[in-house]
């Protein structure tokens, strides 16, 4: 039974997203300071990490019924595919409430504090009587809150400092940023949310305004994000071509009629808007640790030369790629799409 939890932990886990809350808590450590804090980093990644698995894992309990609609064949959903029961799950998410308390226990009370919002947030969004996941105008807002804010003032409270003003333009663009982010994993989830009534903003507003709207946050948020952060030249041109990039993609996806070029544009839209934060982190921990601007310049570009080089040739050849949990056929005359047996995952852009 020990065995089979843990193996449900590092599932429910989802790697790519839980590094993307990394990432922003490491910008909160890095707007203050150097990333010498020691063993409370290890421990603030341990709960952030376990309060996303609470997250994940009540989400799927409350949602299966969806689920087994958008994400048949997923394996990321062991509910849904059949390798694990509603008493596991509960299960593990009983182990990973106490995994997220007991390492912010050691982080005084603000960790405490901070992990325990977590805990509140993801369960007031998928939990009764809240399911604020199922209110259109309010669950962008809480997953912004839960994924940027939370893990960022978690990475602040490791430094012993407390926000100022250098921290509120820099967590408005990243949360800008992140919203626009958040607003398109509607696309993916159309045909459970339209069979169960689920209102999205998607369903709300239609396709152009929603990547209209996600177009608009990228500029602003990105805009926001590096000016705040102090950037040389150099530094603001390599992540304002990742914005540019990032528009690029969500334009992409707003001319697409085919349900799986629209998930690649976003997975590649992803992928560089993680990319630009990597080059925010970047700039922020060098300068701390006395790094000259010209250095600091010089590894950022060589940071954005390795992500266009590993995302340009995705981007100009989407054909070559696969989505690995849930491959589709092309529209139905309704625009719902039809998942389908599944080939080899090959490349993917998701992240």
């Amino acid at each position: 039974m020990i065995r089979g939890t843990l193996a449900l932990l590092a599932r429910m886990l989802r790697v790519r997203v839980a590094i993307t809350m990394w990432t922003f808590m490491l910008l909160g450590v890095a707007r203050h300071a150097t990333p010498s804090v020691g063993w409370d980093l290890a421990l603030a990644t341990i709960a952030l990490a376990a309060s996303y698995v609470t997250a994940t894992t009540l989400n799927d309990l409350m949602d299966a019924a969806i689920d087994a609609v958008n994400r048949p064949l997923d394996r990321g959903r062991p509910l849904v595919v059949g390798d694990a029961g509603r008493t596991e799950l509960w299960r593990t998410y009983g182990v990973a409430t106490t995994l997220a308390v007991g390492a912010a226990v050691p982080l005084g009370a603000p960790g405490v504090t901070i992990v325990g919002s977590s805990l509140l947030l993801s369960y007031a969004y998928s939990g009764a009587p809240f399911r604020l996941s199922r209110r259109w105008s309010l669950a962008p807002l809480v997953l912004t809150a839960a994924y940027v804010v939370v893990p960022y003032a978690l990475g602040v409270s490791l430094t012993g400092e407390t926000w100022d003003a250098r921290d509120l333009p820099l967590v408005a663009g990243l949360v800008v940023l992140f919203f626009a982010r958040i607003v398109l994993k509607d696309f993916r989830d159309r045909l459970g949310d339209e069979a169960f009534g689920k209102r999205t903003l998607l369903a709300r507003i239609g396709k152009d305004a929603t990547c209209r709207l996600a177009m608009a946050g990228a500029v602003i948020g990105s805009g926001i994000s590096i000016m705040a952060i102090g950037p040389s030249i150099g530094t603001a041109i390599v992540l304002g071509a990742a914005a540019v990039g990032i528009v690029w993609q969500l334009d992409v996806l707003r001319r697409a009629t085919d349900p799986t070029r629209e998930q690649i544009a976003i997975g590649i839209a992803a992928r560089i808007g993680n990319g630009l934060l990597c080059g925010c982190l970047a700039w922020l921990l060098l300068q701390s640790a006395g790094a000259s601007r010209a250095e600091a310049t010089a590894f950022v570009i060589t940071l954005g030369v390795v992500f266009a080089v590993a995302t340009v040739p995705l981007a100009a050849a989407p054909a070559t790629v696969r989505i690995g949990y849930k491959p589709f056929t092309t529209a139905s005359r309704s625009g719902s799409a039809r998942p389908t047996d599944p080939a080899t995952s090959a490349r993917s852009p998701s992240g």
